[in-house]
């Protein structure tokens, strides 16, 4: 029995928005997630220029500009090396905990007329005798029951239950990293810019957040990681300690947050859904977004697997192949920069290499910081009543 035309699974940045632009454009859409929000998630906490451009695109950044922090630009710093800069043409980035944009873009699926059920959780795919999927298997209070829909959109994150059962995507062998995440209040030294803080054995993420909090994400290869009877919760604590770069600022900083354990990061995705099925979002594969894209990639893809399943509405015909292709024009680009940069901080040599050339030239890193925050996707524009709202090349469709 069809239950919905379309069935998304997850309720996270790509799914809501892959609800959100079905919904708009007339399908029933019911959206699930396990979890009961708002809900906290480990994350950066920042939206890049390339995603503001998204949501003022959809018409949903209001709430989110008026709550969030503005973020000016980037400071990195390396191996004796400090590089700060701004966006170019005064762009402007955000920052919000995922506990708030979360719940808001949740809301404006809902607004534009999804169905959402929260606490639901997805044992399986159903395959039908043709080998479409054509549902989910629940699990709910030990009692299992069906959701069928004529296509499923599965943006239920890294460990996607509907993306590794169907082997389109699975835990990446190489590289094995974690992250570690708290939120710290009197920072000192704290601007508007995030930072990135890369070094041998990792790297450190701080943003600056609304009201004062401080979101501080320590990356860790396997390597380096507590042992599992270790004190997970004094890691982040004792990273900062031990960086010459950050051991001042936060001396008189109150942690406010216990730490979130999240890993390993980067999951290789195979293809991007199957008859029946389509992607989104983490799961449809994670690069280590080292460049706080992250939230750019969720967007934008829950933005085309929306678009595919439409087509897949209209056509009758699978939309995977459509939608990986889209995807692979897309990211592919940023996805090499960030699998070099971690080769970089996976190199003592060439980390030391690129922190001598930064000392010396600083363009390099300044242009990196101009593609992290995607600003070669927004243009200015000029919108009837002087808004002058930023809309993204190439994705105004």
């Amino acid at each position: 029995m069809i239950q919905s035309d379309i069935l998304v699974v997850g309720a996270g940045p790509a799914g809501s928005i892959a609800a959100l632009v079905l919904a708009r454009a007339g399908a029933r859409v019911r959206l699930i997630d396990r979890a009961r929000f708002p809900r906290d998630k480990l994350c950066g906490d920042t939206l890049n220029p390339g995603s503001l451009s998204i949501l003022d695109r959809l018409g949903i950044s209001a709430p989110i500009r008026a709550r969030a922090a503005p973020v000016t630009g980037m400071t990195v710093t390396g191996p004796g090396a400090r590089v700060s800069a701004d966006y170019p043409d005064g762009l402007r980035g955000a920052s919000l905990s995922r506990r708030d944009l979360d719940v808001m873009l949740l809301n404006a699926a809902v607004a534009s007329g999804a169905q959402f059920d929260h606490c639901v959780t997805v044992r399986e795919p159903i395959v039908d005798d043709r080998g479409r999927v054509s549902g989910v298997r629940l699990a709910s209070n030990g009692h299992g029951c069906d959701l069928h829909a004529r296509i499923v959109i599965a943006a239920d994150g890294r460990g996607s239950r509907i993306a590794s059962r169907l082997q389109l995507s699975s835990y990446a062998r190489r590289p094995r990293r974690w992250a570690f995440g708290a939120y710290f209040t009197g920072v000192a030294g704290m601007t508007a810019h995030g930072e990135m803080h890369i070094r041998p054995s990792g790297y450190i993420g701080v943003a600056p957040l609304p009201d004062g909090l401080t979101n501080v994400s320590v990356v860790r290869d396997g390597v380096n990681l507590p042992a599992p009877h270790g004190d997970q919760q004094s890691f982040v604590r004792d990273a900062l300690v031990a960086d010459a770069e950050l051991r001042d600022r936060f001396a008189g900083a109150t942690q406010v947050s216990r730490v979130t354990v999240l890993g390993p990061l980067a999951v290789d995705g195979r293809l991007s859904g199957c008859p029946g099925l389509l992607l989104a979002g983490d799961a449809a594969g994670f690069v280590d977004p080292m460049t706080g894209d992250g939230l750019r990639f969720a967007l934008r893809g829950g933005e085309l697997a929306g678009r595919a399943s439409l087509e897949e509405l209209e056509s009758g015909e699978p939309a995977f192949a459509r939608l990986h292709a889209s995807r692979a024009r897309e990211f592919t680009g940023k996805w090499r920069i960030n699998r070099a940069l971690r080769s970089i901080v996976g190199s003592p040599r060439a980390l030391d290499l690129a922190a001598m050339v930064s000392k010396h030239w600083s363009r390099p890193v300044e242009y990196l910081i101009g593609v992290a925050g995607d600003v070669n996707l927004v243009e200015r524009t000029e919108i009837a009543g002087g808004t002058g709202r930023e809309i993204t090349r190439g994705e105004r469709g």
